[in-house]
């Protein structure tokens, strides 16, 4: 026996294969508003993106550094003629390149959360390295060489090589302070032992410079860090909104595909069901009106005309129901042509006046005569007027009264309004009774229920026309129901043109 799922719609409206997909789409859609609720993210959970970013930063500007190095170590060299100086280059080329290296290595290497730290800590160990350096540089002197200019050569070099160090490093805190511990801790230990105010004074405003640099590293990291949370959030909700678009795709598939089971369902019972009503149809008339010959019980009659108006009830229904399914379904197609509305509700009135006299309601009307024509389906209006008419014939009380109204609109349209005056309807069911199978409290006390797709269907029709439906009611005033016709399927005819006198040849002058 096979296990395997259908794809056939025909046999498996839902697909229920994708139920798990369902269940992992709503986790993930709960887990993505539960962080989004918690606020901000903590600093460790940007530790992989912030490494990333602090690797690129470090390979795009490594030509910096060494080229810094170089220049500086030209010039000391040739006003202190300290060769020294070089060794000092060398050592600091050499553990820029390690830094580098490093730096791609972990590029090479793919940094998860788990190894973040260890990263972390290796970089920083080559950021000290890099600082002992300086430190060593930092306790170069000059003998030949006048204390202030070479302190102030010194100074600066030292001042320049932190303000790059900590512009490029602010994403690895707190890397301005590792690398450069080891150049204050030269400089305290050398201006200790000198005691000269000049190393005093470099080792102080050094120290505070540093201090400084490391808040601004700080502040741009936290800048940096917000921005980092921001995009976590743009991208937490940009996820959501696929997943939601997601399981509004999957609803809207299993819609369409109840939609197609259901019209597939109506188009073959219609046809099942027509074909037994016509039959207790024409039976039952047949019986009642004892074209065979007479029936030996009366009540036999009686029983067979109450089977002739059920199944016609019943036929009344289906056809309903398949009207509404292919106005749904948008293949209700108009036959449009020149029509006259007084005349569909002259006759509307003629086939609805039998019931009304049986319940002793009088018809009134008032028309606008010499209405144009309009561009409309004369089966579908004739539906409209037909079902407006029933309406208020079937909720009209004995003796009542139903006004019909036929004229201009103010746009230039036309309209049509029934007015009767039954028991009307509350203000609060009037959006059910214009709904599919709705039904208001009073028709369903009513002894003659319908079946509650009239009205729909009339709004249905109308909107296929561009058209417009108003119901007003008040209890125990009655209702007012008013169909409109756009002034655009009005089809206004123009004025004969007068025959024009020909106009005589002027003719021509020459100078």
């Amino acid at each position: 026996m096979s296990t395997g799922v259908s794809t056939s719609t025909d046999k498996i409206i839902v697909d229920r294969s994708r139920s798990h997909r369902n269940k992992a789409v709503s986790k993930a859609v709960r887990q993505t508003r539960e962080r989004l609720q918690s606020g901000h993210a903590s600093n460790s959970s940007f530790d992989r993106d912030v490494l990333k970013m602090y690797v690129a930063s470090m390979l795009q500007g490594a030509t910096i550094m060494p080229l810094f190095v170089v220049i500086i170590t030209a010039l000391g060299v040739y006003f202190t003629q300290n060769t020294q100086l070089l060794f000092w280059a060398l050592l600091t080329l050499t553990c820029h390149a390690g830094n580098i290296l490093l730096a791609r290595r972990a590029r090479r290497q793919e940094i998860t959360s788990e190894n973040a730290r260890k990263w972390r800590r290796l970089l920083l160990a080559g950021q000290f390295l890099l600082g002992c350096c300086w430190a060593i540089f930092a306790l170069q002197g000059c003998d030949s060489c006048e204390p202030s200019s070479f302190i102030l050569y010194k100074g600066a070099t030292l001042l320049i090589a932190l303000s790059v160090t900590a512009m490029s490093n602010f994403m690895l805190t707190p890397a301005v302070l590792v690398a450069f511990a080891p150049a204050i801790l030269a400089l305290a230990g050398k201006s200790g032992l000198s005691r000269d105010l000049l190393e005093i004074s470099l080792t102080g405003a050094f120290t505070t410079t540093v201090v400084f640099f490391n808040y601004i590293s700080d502040r741009l990291f936290k800048s940096n860090l917000r921005i980092l949370s921001y995009q976590s959030e743009k991208d937490d909700l940009i996820a959501e909104l696929e997943v939601a678009k997601s399981m509004s795709d999957e609803a809207r598939r299993r819609a369409e595909e109840a939609n197609l089971a259901k019209s597939r369902f109506l188009a073959s019972m219609s046809h099942e069901l027509r074909t037994p009503l016509n039959a207790i149809l024409g039976f039952s008339e047949v019986m009642s009106a004892e074209v065979m010959g007479p029936l030996a019980n009366p009540t036999y009659k009686e029983y067979a005309g109450d089977i002739h108006r059920s199944g016609q009830h019943l036929l009344d229904l289906i056809n309903e129901i398949l009207d509404l399914s292919r106005i749904e379904a948008g293949k209700y197609e108009l036959s449009e042509e020149a029509i006259s509305l007084l005349d569909i509700t002259e006759d509307c009135i003629g086939m609805v006046q039998l019931r009304a006299r049986a319940k002793n309601i009088a018809i009134s009307d008032q028309f606008e005569r010499q209405l144009p024509a309009i561009w409309a389906d004369e089966k579908s209006m004739r539906q409209v007027v037909l079902n407006l008419l029933s309406n208020a014939v079937k909720f009209t009380p004995q003796g009542g009264e139903i006004h019909v109204k036929v004229g201009w609109t103010a746009g230039g349209g036309q309209y049509i309004s029934i007015k009767d005056n039954g028991p009307g309807i509350p203000e609060e069911e009037i959006p059910v009774v214009l709904s599919a199978f709705g039904q208001g409290s009073i028709a369903i006390k009513s002894a003659e229920q319908g079946t509650g797709l009239g009205l729909p269907i009339v709004q249905a029709i109308l909107a296929k026309h561009d058209g417009q439906f108003l119901l007003k009611s008040k209890l125990r005033e009655g209702t007012e129901v008013i169909a409109i016709l756009p002034a655009k399927r009005v089809l206004q005819s123009l004025p004969a043109v007068e025959e024009a006198h020909p106009v005589s040849r002027k003719r021509k002058s020459f100078a």
